[in-house]
């Protein structure tokens, strides 16, 4: 078997070409439904894909990163809610406030190790969640409708599906070309080696603080696009697309698809979401014949054959569904 031609590298070929196929299957099926589905998975690829730059590579465990994603998101709804519409303009604030946002975290919470950055980065999340809870000019608790999509000049228009899909879909692969140059360059290779060994980086010349904020104002920005592209997807923002178990969910993605694998966070976000929609039908069909209209109730607990399937993936894959597909080769 060559280099090349490997059972991850196969799966990961497959699934790329099925997603840039994806509008084409849909036109030719009419599922609308399959189309809004996957554009989500791509948007949130695209945010887990910014975690694990810097949870996998860099060993910052964030529990607060989904809050980029209310950054981004929020800059452009309350950008359209008071009258500008120009993605030209709310495209680069909302980039601009997730940096910012990520550079003040990032300088206080790197100062600390384990639990208390953790603890730190959930708190400063939950913090602007509440912020936007309280705001009752751009809709609280219930969230801001947004009633037409950043508009540039033609011939882009992402009130166009298809387009908007396929825009969706570069800016994913250009974050994971990104990463990897990143965590295969210089600066990359000190970021693991501060993940191993902090103090020996330092020891031998390396500000490691200053690559490692780096890296994280990286990785919020990243996410920050990430939110701009799903308020435009949804038409709609909340608190929620910030809240803590939405940070859960993109650690969840990361540690299912593979940590510390380029397209790991891509391979976890289908993965998760797919199951989401297909274990509610899949428990409808097994139990129907066994408990009858009660098994239509019974879907509702779908988590509960989710959780179970996760934790065999985290204790016989090692590296997650990536590092499987990886030991494949050598058996």
């Amino acid at each position: 078997m060559s280099a090349w031609f490997t059972p991850r590298n196969v799966v990961v070929a497959v699934l790329l070409a099925f997603l840039a196929l994806v509008p084409v299957y849909s036109a030719l099926t009419g599922n609308a439904f399959l189309m809004t589905l996957f554009t989500r998975i791509v948007i949130l690829a695209m945010a887990a894909t910014s975690l694990n730059l810097i949870l996998g590579y860099g060993g910052m465990v964030s529990f607060g990163h989904a809050v980029y994603l209310g950054i981004g998101g929020y800059a452009i709804g309350i950008l359209a809610h008071e009258g500008i519409g120009s993605g030209f303009v709310q495209w680069p604030i909302a980039i601009g406030a997730s940096a910012l946002f990520a550079l003040g975290v990032g300088a206080l919470s790197l100062r600390t190790r384990g639990l208390y950055f953790i603890m730190i980065t959930l708190a400063f999340a939950q913090l602007v969640y509440y912020f936007g809870v309280g705001l009752d000019r751009y809709g609280a608790d219930d969230g801001l409708q947004l009633y037409r999509r950043s508009q540039f000049a033609d011939p882009i228009n992402l009130s166009n599906r298809t387009q908007f899909y396929y825009g969706c879909f570069v800016l994913l692969v250009a974050s994971i070309y990104l990463t990897w140059r990143i965590v295969n360059s210089r600066f990359g290779l000190v970021i693991q080696g501060a993940r191993s060994n902090d103090r020996r980086m330092q020891a031998i010349g390396f500000p490691t603080y200053r690559y490692r904020l780096i890296c994280f104002v990286i990785a919020g920005t990243m996410c920050g696009l990430a939110g701009v592209l799903l308020a435009n997807h949804t038409e709609f923002v909340s608190p929620a697309m910030m809240h803590w178990t939405r940070s859960g969910d993109l650690i969840v993605m990361v540690v299912l698809g593979g940590m510390a694998s380029t397209f790991g966070p891509l391979i976890g976000a289908v993965t998760l979401l797919v199951l989401e929609e297909v274990l509610p039908v899949l428990i409808k069909l097994v139990a129907t014949p066994i408990v009858g209209s009660a098994a239509t109730r019974a879907a509702e607990y779908w988590q509960i054959v989710m959780g179970p399937l996760f934790l065999l993936v985290v204790l016989f894959a090692r590296g997650g569904i990536n590092g499987l597909l990886v030991s494949l080769r050598r058996d």
